[in-house]
């Protein structure tokens, strides 16, 4: 059930709210560091291949998504280009109230007015939440593989 409250808003990744999505990006990958994910995000900020929205409760970041357009092969995909779920992400505690499926849906809205006619994504295998969220989005599994590597 999606929780229709006025006080929580999309926007578009602009100069402004830079830092907020920043540090949500630091909330889900773990690895990064703050300058270097700055420098990129603000990268894309004039990108026409690439969409951020961040989601707010009245002043505060609670979220963001991040799609892009690719030009390449998309697993699973039969047009191109193909709109790519970069990375979503909602705090815990705003979490199963619908916000996911408007971030989702605002990346939507942004690869329809390209043309675009299919998004796609990926998460590990041994991630059951995500693809349990990527199910309840519309999403539907198209393939699974296993990679490896071999030291030389």
């Amino acid at each position: 059930m999606t929780e229709q409250n006025p006080e929580i808003v999309i926007e578009k990744l602009l100069p402004h709210n830079l830092d907020t999505f920043t540090r949500l990006t630091l909330e889900l990958w773990h690895d990064c560091q703050y300058e270097e994910e700055r420098e990129y995000y603000l990268s894309l900020i004039p990108s026409d291949h690439d969409a951020c929205f961040l989601l707010k409760n009245r002043e505060n970041g609670i979220g963001f998504i991040h799609v892009s357009v690719r030009f390449d092969y998309v697993e699973g995909a039969e047009n191109r280009p193909t709109a790519y779920l970069e990375g979503i992400f909602i705090k815990p505690e705003y979490r199963n109230k619908g916000l996911g499926k408007r971030l989702i849906q605002a990346g939507e809205n942004w690869a329809k007015t390209k043309g675009i006619k299919q998004m796609a994504s990926d998460t590990p295998i041994s991630n059951a939440h995500s693809i349990n969220f990527h199910s309840k989005a519309g999403f539907r599994e198209t393939e699974r593989i296993v990679c490896f590597i071999k030291d030389l």
